[in-house]
């Protein structure tokens, strides 16, 4: 399996006393909230995520005693044009992301034709770079992509996708994306300049609030408005 994170990705879980759980290592298209899930834990809030020595990427949570039902697994969504029995190439890639507001509004930024949702809206970020930590990440990403500096006040929420289709370049991909989502703040914001030439952004800029609604946004920040009225 190809992936940006060569030392995997582990699940880490945190009772309210401070007990520690270790879920343990993050399969192919597994959700970590899932993971926690099959071993009788739900999974509350996320509580951090960084790389740690080895290259490995921990997520942590705050836990609780799972009762009920536990989550089922659903096939896995095939692009248009995909058959059912054609086979791709498995790749996990983890990427982070800003939520990014100031007195100018929310930072968004606009996806190019080098993407399969070019004209859609979502959040600045990208994938990790090796070595990268995710806070590393989403500080260049941000920069690279919009031209602010940010300061990043704690982790929304991580988001997990599993589907098979074809990537850009024609290549057909078994894709998991792992998606890591910071709150932060720009203290001084300033008119959007993208730096990354021939990097995926079109567009970037800072949008108010009340216009969120008038955007079509990509699949993946669909829930931006409940995200962005959820964030402290």
């Amino acid at each position: 399996m190809r992936t940006n994170v060569p030392g995997g990705i582990r699940v880490l879980g945190s009772h309210r006393d401070g007990t520690r759980v270790d879920a343990g290592r993050l399969a192919h298209g597994e959700h970590p909230e899932a993971l926690l899930a099959r071993q009788g834990w739900l999974a509350e809030s996320a509580l951090a995520a960084d790389v740690v020595d080895g290259g490995a990427l921990e997520v942590s949570y705050r836990v609780s005693e799972l009762s009920g039902i536990r989550l089922k697994e659903e096939d896995v969504p095939r692009d248009p044009g995909v058959g059912p029995d054609e086979v791709g190439d498995p790749y996990q890639r983890v990427a982070a992301y800003a939520l990014v507001t100031s007195r100018y509004g929310l930072l968004l930024t606009q996806f190019n034709d080098q993407t399969h949702v070019a004209g859609d809206w979502g959040l600045p970020g990208g994938g990790l770079d090796d070595g990268e930590s995710p806070i590393e990440a989403v500080h260049r990403e941000v920069w690279e992509e919009t031209g602010q500096r940010i300061e990043v006040e704690s982790l929304l929420e991580v988001q997990s996708s599993h589907w098979i289709g074809r990537a850009p370049g024609g290549l057909l991909e078994d894709f998991h994306a792992v998606r890591i989502v910071y709150r932060a703040t720009c203290p001084e914001p300033r008119d959007a300049v993208i730096h990354d030439v021939g990097g995926t952004t079109a567009d970037a800029r800072w949008v108010s609030l009340d216009d969120l609604g008038d955007l079509r946004l990509s699949h993946s920040w669909h829930h931006l408005p409940d995200l962005v009225a959820a964030a402290p």
